[in-house]
């Protein structure tokens, strides 16, 4: 018998790594003060879920500055793309078999 589960990313367990990676499947970008707002998380919680997702290699992280204040915009790669997809195919096969 087939793992059920065996597709599904333990990157993405958590409500806001699933939230970033929703946000930053459709768009093409997303910054500090969107993501922060749209899922309603401390500077904290935001900062070390991107930072998890970072070092998976699913999100790429630019630090910049818009004239005097810093502006960090993240992205999903394309590594992080596939394993979203895959991800999300994964729970969609597990609610049918339910």
């Amino acid at each position: 018998m087939l793992n059920i589960i065996q597709n599904i990313n333990k990157a993405f367990d958590h409500r806001i790594r699933l939230g970033i990676m929703s946000v930053l499947m459709v768009n093409e970008s997303a910054d500090f003060n969107m993501l922060k707002e749209l899922l309603g998380v401390t500077d904290g919680n935001l900062a070390s879920h991107t930072k998890a997702l970072e070092l998976e290699n699913y999100i790429q992280i630019e630090k910049q500055f818009i004239g005097k204040k810093p502006n960090t915009k993240y992205s999903a790669t394309k590594e992080g793309r596939i394993a979203f997809t895959s991800h999300i195919e994964a729970l969609e096969k597990l609610i049918k078999k339910s």
